[in-house]
């Protein structure tokens, strides 16, 4: 927060107040500085994330009240007048295409290099996440004034407007610091490492999009969408190459490490990682400096920059897992629970969690006595937003108690975007669409570092043919896994690999009942005090009774709902701006 607070007293002490404008700042280095500080601001924070971050409503979570991204997953979305994620990253561009512009014309004598590389990178998250939202946007890359043709100009394909993001990557790359040269005082910037995985992030998204969704949702350009002006699928394996050698070069230069400390922990890293603050946010005494896992992340410090809203609150409340999510965690064999012996089924509350991977406790056990698995009469089943499971990754340690490390707002841990996990994740997806399987030696070097964090055998070619298993699937179970409730990943990874009709339009489950302590006891459970009652389905020990959170009757997600709708005030002021298909 160092650079944060020393931006903002550079800038106080730079001229008087009424004489900075744009036609006076921007001829200092020191200006550029400053100047490209401020963009951090403009990165998702805990106070605007509204659900986007923690991905509410996908169909991992169980948590159903009406608004936001539970109606996006339902496929209800409607064009709104106003969209602050379409308007806020043209406000951030406009400013960083005027110190761009600034750059180019500098004729001091101390490099701003870095600064011109960072602000490069900040354009391309802001594009980035634009297009992630609503594909093509009107691509504009010098300040705007009254009048200019970019105003009024139709929307460019979404290859148009990635085709900029990977060059501002490109920029960034060549111009930021490693992370070893950024000083301790300055960490949370961004760093050459950063900036290479986020291009690897951003070439990931776009290789599977192309290949599995196509043009699908891109509109002719014409009377609808943007267009798919610039397709081109034989780029589809060149991204993929690319992500391997970006992800490998942070892997082996980065000095980024898994945050490990499971033997301190009772085997709750997972846990801890996301909650951490200095030595008193966790039991055994491990502070921020410890973690050398995060890449590209937002600071926060309980000094300087609190969270400012209801992180732990609303974590607590909107992000308790479905069934789907609780049993996909392999048991500790490395098998899933359908095919493993150690699986204890559902019939007493403690029985599932038996012999499971150390991220199911880590994540789902009660944040008041976590780690502690719940008994028989721990859980009772008693209306709304109650399904059966507790929710306590990114909740401060203790909330709520006596205890308590943190109160509600207060929360200062760090916001990670891109993590050493992540990394991991996206080398092995890269190297399966690439060729369609992994060798043993680069599961090692992947996917088994995440799996040995989670109390996780390795697997192997071997381990995997003898047990029917695929790794496709064990990849994208360990995306779905590890990254729970990481930004909009759940959404995202559904959308770009043209699955999202599929899995966001099934019925969302959440407790079994059938042959549990629930079933026939008013003491534990309440049935009167869920609407949509119980339904069958697929569970580790084949058909049973389950709540039923939401019915696939009101889950109709769509092709069409792969995008958000333009808002309508946009398409208003400028008669060339075309609305996406299906709005």
């Amino acid at each position: 927060m160092v650079f944060f607070s020393s931006c903002e007293d550079d800038f106080i002490d730079l001229a008087p107040p009424a004489s900075i404008t744009d036609q006076v700042y921007y001829t200092e280095a020191e200006h550029f500085l400053t100047g490209s500080n401020t963009f951090y601001n403009n990165l998702m924070t805990w106070r605007n994330d509204q659900g986007i971050y923690s991905d509410h409503g996908s169909d991992l979570v169980g948590y159903t009240e009406d608004g936001g991204m539970q109606e996006y997953s339902r496929g209800d979305t409607q064009a709104p007048e106003t969209d602050g994620y379409y308007s806020s990253p043209y406000s951030a561009i406009r400013a960083m295409n005027l110190l761009l512009e600034r750059a180019a014309v500098y004729e001091g004598d101390e490099s701003i290099e870095a600064y011109v590389a960072a602000t490069k990178f900040h354009r391309a998250y802001q594009y980035f996440n634009l297009v992630q939202r609503f594909g093509g946007v009107t691509l504009v890359t010098r300040s705007l004034d009254v009048g200019d043709e970019e105003l009024s100009a139709p929307r460019n394909s979404r290859y148009e407007v990635v085709a900029q993001i990977l060059a501002d990557l490109d920029d960034a790359i060549a111009g930021l610091p490693t992370e070893q040269e950024i000083g301790s005082n300055d960490k949370g910037k961004i760093s050459k490492w950063a900036a290479m995985a986020y291009k690897a992030d951003v070439l990931l998204h776009e290789a599977t999009w192309m290949k599995y969704v196509g043009t699908t949702t891109d509109g002719d350009g014409v009377s609808i969408g943007a267009g798919s002006a610039g397709f081109d699928a034989s780029k589809i394996d060149p991204y993929l190459q690319e992500v391997v050698t970006l992800t490998k070069t942070v892997m082996d230069q980065g000095g980024f490490e898994l945050w490990n400390y499971n033997d301190d922990l009772d085997n709750l890293s997972s846990n801890f990682l996301f909650n951490l603050e200095d030595s008193g946010s966790n039991p055994a005494g491990l502070d921020k400096a410890t973690n050398k896992e995060f890449i590209f992340y937002g600071k926060y410090d309980f000094t300087f920059r609190q969270a400012g809203d209801l992180v732990s609150h609303v974590y607590e409340g909107r992000v308790k897992p479905s069934r789907k999510m609780m049993d996909l965690f392999l048991s500790t064999d490395g098998l899933p629970i359908d095919q493993s012996p150690l699986f204890q089924g559902y019939d007493n509350t403690p029985d599932e969690f038996q012999d499971r991977d150390y991220r199911m406790t880590a994540y789902f056990t009660y944040h008041k006595n976590l780690g502690e698995i719940p008994q028989n009469g721990d859980v009772v089943l008693n209306g709304t937003n109650n399904f059966g499971y507790f929710n306590s990754k990114f909740m401060s340690w203790k909330w709520g108690t006596d205890e308590a490390y943190r109160a509600t707002k207060t929360e200062a841990y760090d916001m990670p975007f891109i993590r050493l996990a992540e990394v991991y994740l996206m080398y092995a997806e890269a190297l399966y669409e690439l060729n369609g399987s992994l060798t043993d030696a680069e599961m090692n070097e992947s996917i088994n570092l995440i799996k040995a964090r989670a109390g996780l055998p390795a697997i192997s070619n071997s381990f995997l043919a003898a047990n029917n298993m695929n790794i496709e699937t064990e990849i994208r179970r360990e995306r779905t896994i590890e990254l729970y409730a990481e930004g909009a990943t759940r959404f995202n990874d559904l959308k770009r690999w043209g699955i999202a009709e599929e899995e966001l339009g099934e019925t969302k489950f959440g407790a079994v009942i059938e042959g549990t302590v629930y079933e026939n006891n008013p003491d534990l459970y309440t049935p009167e005090g869920y609407g949509f009652g119980e339904a069958t389905t697929t569970t580790g020990v084949g058909p049973r009774s389950a709540l039923v959170v939401e019915p696939s009757s009101i889950r109709n997600f769509s092709r069409d709902n792969y995008l958000f709708p333009i808002p309508t005030s946009q398409i208003g002021l400028n008669p060339n701006m075309l609305q996406n298909p299906g709005y």
